[in-house]
Parts: C-alpha cells; structure tokens; sequence
C-alpha cells in the first residue's frame, strides 16, 4: 500500500486521479460487466487512431523486448531499444506532431513524460552497467510504465 501511495504522489495531480479511476474500473468475476468506463473519450480521424493503437501495441511489445534484455544481464541492449523506440528521440518514428493535436493536455503530458523517462531509463540503464546496480533503472522503468498506465486510465481512443 505504501509502494502506491509513493507512486501516487510522484506522479502528481491529473495521472494520480486517471490510476485511482483505472483501479476504480478494474474489478474480476461477474460484476465486471457491469462498471461504466468513465475514461476521457479521445476522438482521432480513422487513420491516426489506428497509428496510435499501432504505436501503443509496439510501446508495450518494446517494454517486453527491454525486460528481457534487462534479465538476460544485456543493460546496453536495453538502454538502446529504450531510446530508439520510447525515447525522445523516436517521437519522429511515431508521428508524435501529428497526433498530438488530437490528444487532450493532459493525455499529452503522459505521453510526453513516457517518452522522458524512457530517456531517463536509457541512461540508468547504461550506468549500471559501470555500478553493477540495476535498481535506479529499474526504477526508472517503473516510472515509464506508470505513465503508461496512468494515460490507459484516464484515456480511451475512439
């Protein structure tokens, strides 16, 4: 509980409030049918919204790729398919200008800080290959998935 609550308050206003409305949503057995999705609605022209999903299934394939990377002791690897696919430096790849004029502020802001802390991972990620410590990137992976979750909370694409 004390682990969310941290997460929570780094994370700060509007992401805090779409994970507290995404755990809300998530419920298991019969009822889950029954929960009304009262996630933002984020209408894009047919074209784009297919890039983004697109986009979005490549994002949670690359957290994959990075994941076993970062298992098979291959911290360099993970830091360039972090940076290359989620950094700053693949906004390009993603048509990031394009989309982003569709995309309500604060869908904007997580996204924006996903990239971010992708870079920010890239680095941790590289210096524990010198430290021998993979907790701040892990760490730093941590926040990248949360922005993730805390956009898939609050936004739905139609």
């Amino acid at each position: 509980m004390m682990r969310k609550l941290v997460l929570a308050a780094a994370l700060g206003g509007f992401a805090v409030l779409s994970i507290a409305a995404g755990f809300a949503q998530h419920t298991h057995g019969e009822h889950a049918m029954s929960v009304k999705d009262t996630r933002q609605l984020v209408r894009f022209p047919d074209h784009l919204r297919e890039h983004t999903l697109s986009n979005m299934r490549d994002h949670l394939a690359t957290l994959q790729e990075i994941q076993e990377a970062l298992a098979g002791k291959q911290e360099d690897k993970a830091a360039r398919i972090a940076e290359e696919r989620l950094g700053m430096s693949s906004l390009s790849l993603h048509g990031a200008d394009e989309v982003a004029k569709y995309m309500p502020q604060g869908m904007q802001e997580l996204g924006t800080e996903m990239h971010r802390s992708a870079s920010r991972f890239a680095i941790e990620a590289q210096n524990s290959v010198v430290s021998g410590d993979l907790r701040p990137a892990l760490e730093a992976l941590s926040r990248v998935t949360s922005q993730c979750v805390g956009c898939h909370a609050g936004y739905r694409l139609q």
